[in-house]
């Protein structure tokens, strides 16, 4: 299905979602996902555990200093921050943000960004209000961020996206939000 036709579902069903984190691309404020691309103080709090200049900006230095730290400790290596490389760093979960929408999608991070604000956390409050099983459009609309399965299956997902674990929902939105931001999530993530 075509990013256009999946635009006008997510519009006709209120939903959308991102990745992101406090309110930029690169950052999930609802899951807590930090990528390539985000800035912030949670960015400076990470490259300070990672022993790297604190910029606040999470560039390729940064997601290679992510990568390494993960090889070592034998987490999944993908360049992002989430809740395991965040506890393996040592640093807490971000504030979770405020005012969920009745959407049919969660994710698995932590978020600091409003819904709707182009974050990844915004746009899984937007499209699911944070629920990783939610289906919508009829179920052709599945999962945290309402992928369809055929977006699903571009960013290397099998199965039902509603009945993959938080954590890998939130890594394939995040995939997806760094192969095209927030256009993915017409509706959700602006």
């Amino acid at each position: 299905m075509s990013i256009a036709l999946v635009a006008l579902g997510v519009a006709a069903l209120g939903t959308g979602a991102a990745l992101g984190q406090q309110a930029f691309a690169g950052q999930s404020a609802s899951t807590g996902l930090l990528a390539e691309g985000a800035t912030g103080p949670g960015v400076s709090a990470v490259q300070r555990a990672l022993g790297v200049s604190a910029s606040g900006v999470f560039d390729q230095r940064t997601k290679a200093a992510v990568e390494g730290f993960q090889r070592r400790r034998g987490l999944l290596v993908d360049g992002i921050v989430g809740p395991q490389t965040r506890g393996a760093l040592g640093l807490a979960a971000p504030a979770a943000a405020g005012g969920a929408s009745s959407a049919s999608t969660s994710s698995a991070a932590p978020s600091q960004a409003p819904a709707g604000s182009g974050s990844l956390g915004g746009i899984a409050q937007c499209e699911s209000g944070g629920n990783p099983q939610a289906v919508g459009g009829g179920g052709q609309f599945r999962g945290k961020y309402q992928f369809t399965q055929e977006t699903w299956q571009s960013v290397g997902g099998s199965g039902d996206p509603a009945a993959a674990p938080e954590a890998e929902q939130d890594r394939r939105a995040a995939m997806l939000y760094q192969r095209s931001g927030s256009s993915s999530w017409p509706v959700c993530g602006g």
